[in-house]
């Protein structure tokens, strides 16, 4: 379940409870349907494509949060000859990092708090995502602290950590099999519905936090049978 989330540097990432959807305990015991809407963006940690896609999904999860079950797949390119990661990453081996952080945090941890991470790490610029300092800052500012952590534990202390790594290789596998080339591309319930690449392209449905709003509401109505 989400929690909706202020505005990063507007309001210091404080975050606002959306209501929980909560059963129908009618005559016979029915209960209301809550499917959530499957959402992926593929990214790289260090894309100012990504970073632009983020902040619009920002504004999103702030209105339909909690009808989403949102998740970051990551771009790179399989290397078995990298002995590290085991994949290049476009923008250097401090974004590989990245990626293992922010895939550590939301294995670890709630939605509100692994999307407060990467909006802060956003924040710090680009040329800080990857680094250990920038991922205990955004710790402390997602609520946690990074030292005893699993996420910190899943990562290693430069990014390197064995279950991070994996989870990183796992990650680019599902964004090559979900046909992700491109950050940052989105996904809504398996279909793309848009890409940012330098410029907004094959976006039907709009890319206007607005026109992702309502497709959301569209397909959670669909999902979950409302007339």
């Amino acid at each position: 379940m989400l929690s909706a989330l202020s505005l990063f540097w507007v309001a210091a990432c404080a975050q606002v409870a959306l209501p929980r959807s909560a059963p129908y305990n009618g005559p016979q015991t029915a209960f209301v349907s809550d499917v959530k809407v499957p959402v992926v963006l593929g990214v790289m940690s260090r894309c100012p494509d990504a970073f632009l896609c983020e902040s619009v999904w920002d504004r999103v999860l702030q209105r339909v949060g909690d009808k989403v079950d949102i998740s970051l797949s990551f771009i790179a390119k399989p290397n078995p000859s990298d002995e590290t990661y085991g994949a290049t990453c476009l923008h250097g081996v401090e974004e590989c990092a990245g990626n293992v952080h922010e895939l550590c945090v939301a294995k670890y941890h709630p939605t509100s708090e692994w999307w407060t991470f990467v909006q802060c790490e956003n924040y710090q610029g680009r040329g800080q995502v990857g680094l250990p300092d920038t991922a205990a800052k955004c710790a402390g500012v997602a609520g946690f602290e990074w030292e005893n952590d699993r996420a910190r534990k899943c990562a290693g202390d430069n990014g390197h950590g064995h279950e991070g790594v994996r989870l990183l290789q796992e990650s680019v596998k599902t964004s090559m099999q979900l046909g992700i080339k491109k950050s940052c591309t989105i996904m809504i319930n398996g279909r793309q519905v848009c890409i940012h690449d330098g410029t907004w392209y094959e976006c039907e449905g709009g890319h206007t936090p607005a026109d992702f709003i309502r497709q959301i509401n569209e397909e959670y109505e669909r999902l979950n049978n409302v007339d």
